[in-house]
């Protein structure tokens, strides 16, 4: 199992290696290292070259050490880059901040705009742009600060736009352009209710005047049906085209951006003279000269002053504060017309914006890159200069290293054939330590060769012994498990005998049990039946009582009959002397004899009736009193049963309880031998268990056994695979 022992003579013997190029290394026994890590050595001083010697210098550091120059070169790489970022980061922040003031003179842009609709419309007293106007004006101002004094917008926080003179001056032009437009948008709010109201109120006050102008038209229309002088009908037709007018004057003050003075004037003046007229029309007027309304008309005159008095209550509003109405459209006029400078100023802020987000922190950020990367450069060529001279000094120390170990390998040559008696020279070259430590290896290998020698012969012994005891465990176990086996047999046919008297015994519990539930049926049948005659005793005596006084009511109604007879037989005695009295009058008593004749056929035919009343009678008191007969003879055999259902009564009882106790037996013996058959079932199962793990011992010993004759074997070759080595 050794390779042929192979010494090596110095660097002449691996120069000749290596001549004999790379194919040359399969010549060697297997597992022989040692002349392989030679041949390597060897190549690699012969292969490789020498590298020349170039000078680099750097100006100004080169007369430090080359550790402080790499620091030097490191630290101002360092520095321009830190100033790169800073010039990156810095135009990053200056063209977010453009950004932002860009985003902020869009929103400025947008509220100068609806600055001038909003104020318009809220002039006009629409409610809806109140809010728009004051969102507006509040947020101009918000934004407009952020600009001036610098503050939080758009999700950052930017600092003052006032960086240069012009944007200096185009933001104090804005700032002072919007203090205009915010006075006339704060004096329109401080109106806000007032002017609410006055939109209302005119816009009623249109729509009454329309409705007041239909009412004065029907009137006319009717004065001049009803005959009324033209005089009165053409002052009349007066109040349709002070309607008019009133309305004319209402949608010049809703609708103008500049409310002529007049107007209010008009409107008042109208609204008096209105007023006249209705006053003339219902009382009469002698200075007007029109006489009061009559009739159809005077009730028309009426509804007219009532929708006038209605009109009336909103003209008032509108001529008490037409001057606030009037201020608040000027200052939404100045809005309008202070909205285009305004919106003039914020571009000129913007295109201000646009031009201040110049390059030059890019352009500095670029130089600085330019700067860092020629320190990186210089800090590779001083890297690549100082590897060259680390290179030779490197082959150098390679040199001494490959000798010393060709050395060591030389003087280790012997140990590949086993020999534990050499001992490697320790010197001061690299080589030295590992010489030292392979001379203890070798002290030890041999301590262990020498051990495992005496262990193998000690281990094959003692196997031999184990392996004979083994056997003798084998058949013991065998007897055992036949043994066992056969008890488990007897035991698991003593459970199958026990189960299948549990079994019969079970199923005598559960006949013994359906007989006790049948005597228990049986029981309650005849207790049932007990109670049925009992019930039936009591009807039959019950419906006897009630036939034997159907019996009395049937004499009564006998003697009732027989009264009846005796009436019948005196009424055809009274009707005969009837007849006989009617007979010797006359022709005065013919009539009477009629009625005398009825009488005698209605006594005689209830004589009949009460013949047959009286048979009936009769027949009833037979067959009560056979009735009754016949009750008492069924209540004395209900006796009689009630007696003999109260024997089997007690004969079922007695059944029951035998029945009961029998059961109890059964029972007792099926649980008795359910608890036998139990404890067979484990003890069968504890037999199967010991016969497995009986099994498992003969297993575990024939497995004993077989590992006791490897283990001999590997001792054996254990022994024969250290008698090569040389003590």
């Amino acid at each position: 199992m050794f390779g042929r022992k192979k010494n090596f003579a110095g660097l002449d013997t691996a120069s000749r290696i290596v001549k004999a190029g790379p194919d040359s290394t399969s010549s060697f026994p297997a597992g022989n290292q040692t002349q392989k890590i030679a041949a390597t050595i060897a190549a690699n001083k012969v292969a490789k070259p020498k590298t020349e010697r170039t000078a680099f210098v750097l100006p100004l550091i080169s007369k430090f050490p080359m550790q402080t120059q790499f620091q030097i070169l490191g630290a101002v790489a360092g520095l321009f880059f830190a100033l790169m970022l800073g010039s990156i980061a810095l135009d990053t922040i200056q063209r977010g901040n453009v950004s932002t003031y860009t985003n902020i003179a869009s929103q400025l842009q947008f509220h100068t705009q609806r600055l001038a609709k909003s104020g318009g419309l809220a002039a006009r007293g629409d409610i809806g742009s109140f809010a728009q106007l004051e969102d507006s004006r509040d947020e101009f101002q918000k934004y407009l600060e952020v600009l001036n004094s610098g503050g939080f917008a758009f999700n950052s926080n930017v600092p003052s736009a006032r960086t240069s003179e012009e944007l200096i001056s185009r933001l104090t032009e804005l700032t002072k352009r919007f203090q205009d437009a915010s006075n006339a948008a704060t004096s329109i709010l401080a109106a806000q209710k007032d002017l609410a109201n006055l939109g209302r109120n005119v816009a009623q006050v249109r729509a009454g005047a329309e409705e007041l102008a239909g009412l004065a038209q029907q009137l006319t229309a009717t004065l001049q049906q009803s005959g009324v002088n033209v005089a009165q009908v053409l002052k009349v037709s007066r109040l349709t085209y002070l309607s008019e007018r009133l309305a004319r004057g209402a949608a010049e003050i809703l609708g103008a951006d500049v409310i002529d003075p007049e107007v209010p004037f008009l409107m008042g003046k109208d609204t008096n003279d209105f007023r006249d007229l209705i006053k003339a029309l219902e009382a009469g007027s002698d200075a007007i000269g029109v006489s009061a309304a009559t009739g159809e008309n005077r009730a028309r005159v009426t509804k007219l002053r009532e929708a006038f008095s209605a009109f009336e209550e909103n003209v008032k509003p509108i001529l008490e504060n037409v001057q606030k109405l009037i201020a608040a459209r000027q200052a939404g006029r100045a809005l309008q017309q202070g909205s285009e400078q305004l919106l003039s100023s914020v571009e000129q802020i913007q295109n201000g914006f646009a031009a201040a987000s110049g390059k030059l922190p890019l352009i500095i950020a670029g130089i600085f890159g330019v700067v860092m990367l020629v320190s990186l450069a210089l800090m590779a060529s001083l890297y690549l200069v100082t590897e060259r001279k680390r290179a030779m000094q490197s082959e150098q120390e390679n040199k001494r290293n490959q000798e010393a170990i060709l050395r060591l390998l030389n003087e280790m040559g012997d140990l590949a054939d086993g020999d534990l008696t050499i001992r490697a020279k320790v010197t001061e070259d690299i080589t030295g330590a590992i010489a030292d430590s392979m001379n203890y290896t070798i002290d030890e290998l041999r301590a262990l060769v020498t051990g495992v020698n005496n262990a193998s012969t000690q281990v094959s012994a003692k196997s031999q012994q184990a392996q004979a005891v083994s056997v003798q465990l084998l058949d013991a176990a065998e007897k055992q498990s036949r043994e066992i086996q056969s008890t488990t047999e007897q035991v698991l046919g003593v459970a199958n005998t026990l189960a299948t008297v549990s079994t019969n015994a079970e199923e005598s519990s559960k006949v013994a049990l359906r007989s006790l539930a049948a005597a228990d049926k049986g029981r309650l049948a005849v207790q049932n039946s007990i109670s049925g005659m009992n019930d039936i005793r009591e009807q039959i005596q019950e419906t006897s009582k009630r036939i034997k006084r159907l019996g009395e009511s049937s004499q009564e109604i006998g003697e009732i009959v027989e009264l009846i007879s005796d009436i019948t037989e005196q009424t055809n005695v009274l009707a005969l002397n009837a007849a006989i009295q009617a007979a010797s009058a006359g022709e005065a008593g013919r009539g009477f004899s009629v009625v005398a004749e009825e009488v005698q056929r209605l006594a005689e035919r209830s004589a009949e009736a009460t013949k047959q009343i009286g048979a009936i009678v009769k027949t009833i008191q037979a067959d009560t009193q056979d009735a009754v007969a016949a009750m008492e003879k069924s209540t004395t055999g209900v006796v009689e049963g009630a007696k003999l259902s109260d024997a089997a009564g007690q004969a079922l009882a007695e059944i029951d309880l035998v029945t009961n106790n029998l059961a109890a037996l059964i029972q007792k013996i099926s649980s008795d031998t359910q608890t036998q058959a139990v404890s067979a079932n484990k003890v069968a199962r504890n037999m199967q268990d010991i016969l497995e793990i009986n099994r498992q011992t003969t297993a575990g010993t024939q497995q004993t056994a077989s590992s006791i004759k490897e283990l001999a074997d590997v001792a054996s070759d254990l022994k024969s695979s250290v008698s090569g080595f040389k003590l």
